[in-house]
């Protein structure tokens, strides 16, 4: 048998299509002398990372479909391997009993007849063997917090499992998706039409992951026809530092296989999530320190806004009201009715006749690019202020309430401390954390959830993340730290021509330039 190649370490990272091997890099070997005894503390640490190896699932070409070495029979009989077979490793690792066919860099512990062999084994090719960096930070790191990035990395992948094209993704956007929803294979197969799309994915025996409202036409029909499983993708909640109307890509995204989360006709995975709400400590610490930090650093989805905000001088309560793009399939699934977003500021302001009412419109639309315009003449027969280029973190600082229909500002107004009204049918809304004047979901009747449980289902559980910077799957934490590094938006000739058309759009619909702040005549101030 050949001897293997030590130009990489057990503990390496997954081939990404979206990075170079040399940015994902964890791990690159080194020379080391071979022990036969371990000092009792890196005998017991030895051991420590036995286990978490074992529970991560990584080592070898985990990422792999079909040559994944953590994919082993329960068959209790032994397992045979080549002596630098990584596969006979694993099996090691996890406990089974391995006949090595011949001497090699994994076999010659199993054989030496030696104390603690597979201690031995992890380390010298582990700990003396390899070094770790953070590819984040391209600073050192132990091999523990390599086995918990690979271990991230693993869980994500597995999550991706069966995916074989994607369709409906732009072409500025597909680079950021597929480093998402990268299923460990060679790699997605974007395709444009719904004939090309289902032949694809039925020729690989996958799933086809799909953006709603971009989907070809004929797509639900020739899925049905042939089997094949459509999956919805969606903007996560932490989305960039501009506008996806502005061809700015994602850095989060929603793969949901029961549905979406907008959607209250059926269960999402995010809702099952909120269900089971998790009750470990751990978690929902860390879903603290997230919240913390979203809103020390000013984030919102978009991160939006440069303007800070001048608090209106009035003794009245202040209340904020939501815009949302009128034609967005939230809006169609969770409006409860209500199509525009006038009527949603006609039933704001019955419900709240004495206060401040400021209304924001949704930034997609005040760019030009989708419906939902109201004419500020309209707004402010029914609020006292319109409010555009300011950060919905620096608004949601100053109000006492906000209205939504089925806006994620009514999420972002829960961290940071607001009285919430829904007038849909938000993920959000029927956990006993909001005031719910749309109609009630009767699966969530009777359920209630914290605050950090939310936060932790809805930010860590439920979306996946993508660092802008190294182009890799990374923690919410991570990219919360990157966009408040990175607050304004990096412009390119696209975002620029659509800008540009954005304006031409206001142009022509009268409505350019909105003014940034317009208040009314003070009769309700």
């Amino acid at each position: 048998m050949s001897a293997p190649d030590r130009r990489h370490a057990f503990l390496r990272s997954p081939p990404f299509p979206q990075a170079s091997a040399e940015i994902a890099r964890v791990s690159a070997p080194r020379s080391f002398a071979r022990s036969t005894e371990l000092a009792v503390p890196e005998r017991d640490r030895a051991r420590l990372l036995i286990d978490a190896i074992v529970a991560a699932r990584i080592g070898g070409a985990f990422w792999a479909a079909t040559d994944d070495p953590w994919f082993i029979t329960d068959d209790p009989a032994p397992i045979r391997a080549g002596g630098h077979d990584e596969r006979g490793l694993v099996a090691w690792l996890r406990g089974r009993d391995v006949e090595w066919s011949g001497p090699g860099l994994f076999a010659d512990y199993g054989l030496d007849g030696l104390p603690d062999p597979l201690e031995r084994l992890v380390h010298d090719h582990l700990v003396a063997g390899a070094d770790y960096r953070d590819p984040f930070s391209n600073r050192p790191v132990a091999v523990e917090a390599a086995i918990e990035l690979l271990g991230f990395w693993r869980s994500l992948i597995d999550r991706n499992r069966g995916l074989a094209v994607a369709t409906g993704i732009a072409g500025w956007k597909r680079r950021e998706v597929e480093g998402m929803l990268w299923p460990g294979t060679s790699g997605l197969a974007f395709e444009r039409s719904a004939r090309m799309a289902v032949r694809t994915a039925s020729a690989h025996h996958g799933a086809i992951a799909v953006w709603p409202t971009k989907a070809p036409a004929g797509l639900d029909g020739a899925a049905a026809t042939a089997g094949v499983q459509l999956i919805p993708v969606e903007d996560g909640f932490l989305r960039s530092s501009g506008l996806g109307s502005d061809c700015h890509p994602p850095h989060s995204i929603i793969l949901d296989r029961r549905g979406m989360h907008f959607d209250p006709r059926t269960p999402s995975e995010l809702e099952l999530l909120l269900a089971d709400p998790t009750t470990d400590p751990v978690m929902l610490a860390r879903a603290e320190r997230l919240m913390r930090e979203i809103v020390d650093a000013g984030l919102s989805k978009y991160a939006s806004g440069r303007a800070g905000f001048d608090k209106p001088v009035t003794s009245k309560p202040l209340v904020l009201v939501t815009g949302q793009v009128e034609d967005d399939l939230s809006v169609r699934l969770g409006g409860a009715g209500i199509e525009s977003n006038l009527e949603l500021l006609r039933r704001a302001r019955a419900a709240e006749p004495d206060a401040f009412l400021i209304f924001k419109p949704h930034p997609d639309v005040d760019a030009g690019h989708r419906r939902g315009r109201i004419p500020d003449a309209e707004i402010l027969v029914h609020a006292d202020m319109v409010i555009r280029d300011i950060p919905m973190a620096a608004l949601l600082d100053h109000v006492a309430r906000v209205h939504v229909l089925t806006s994620l500002t009514g999420f972002e107004a829960l961290m940071r401390g607001c009285e919430v009204v829904t007038h849909g049918q938000p993920f959000y809304a029927g956990w006993g954390l909001t005031r719910d004047l749309g109609p009630r979901i009767e699966r969530r009747e009777g359920r209630t959830l914290s605050l950090m449980q939310l936060v932790a289902a809805t930010l860590i559980q439920y979306p996946r993340y993508l660092d802008p910077v190294t182009k890799l799957p990374c923690s919410p934490e991570l990219l919360v730290a990157r966009l408040a590094a990175q607050p304004v938006p990096i412009e390119t000739p696209l975002t620029r021509l659509r800008r540009l058309q954005g304006r031409a759009r206001r142009v022509l619909a009268r409505g350019w330039p909105p003014r940034a702040k317009v208040q009314g005549t003070g009769a309700r101030a």
